[in-house]
């Protein structure tokens, strides 16, 4: 195929599918309230909530393309020690960055993080549109918070605020 048909077989494609990225874009802008989190684990394919049955959180995504994640999990109390205030970094997590849309998924370059080994880093998350709920599904790794479970992904739903 000569470079001049590949180049507009390529640019037909872009904007043939542009609408559908620029319609996912507008309709994950806005704040979304965490309703579910819980983790699945690779090794026994089981699912924990983590989090609790309650875990409290916001996602937003600004129309400038920038995304804000807080999660924490139910039963949060203020530290009494030294120790409980270690242990409060395991009951959260807490990014942002700007993000793009690639299909079915999010990419966010992380500049700010609860925890510092992601800022500088590229976290993927699948996610499902459904009305006014959010499904989403990160890549499998190894989560900092629960180190200990080996590969993991996270599975959470949020619903969009009014």
């Amino acid at each position: 195929m000569s470079k001049l048909k590949c180049l507009v077989a390529i640019l037909g494609w872009i904007i043939a599918a542009y609408p559908a990225f620029a319609d996912d874009r507008e309709k994950v802008i806005g704040i979304w309230k965490l309703v579910s989190q819980e983790i699945e684990i690779q090794a026994t394919g089981q699912k924990e909530p983590v989090f609790g049955r309650s875990p409290t959180g916001y996602a937003i995504f600004t129309a400038e393309g920038r995304v804000m994640f807080v999660l924490t999990g139910e039963g949060r109390k203020p530290p009494q020690t030294v120790e409980d205030r270690a242990d409060l970094l395991n009951s959260m997590a807490a990014y942002t960055g700007m993000y793009r849309l690639e299909g079915d998924k999010w990419i966010t370059k992380v500049d700010v993080a609860w925890n510092p080994e992601w800022v500088g880093t590229e976290q993927t998350r699948f996610f499902k549109l459904d009305g006014d709920r959010l499904q989403v599904t990160s890549t499998w790794r190894i989560m900092p918070n629960w180190a200990d479970k080996g590969m993991q992904r996270s599975l959470l739903v949020f619903e969009k605020t009014k």
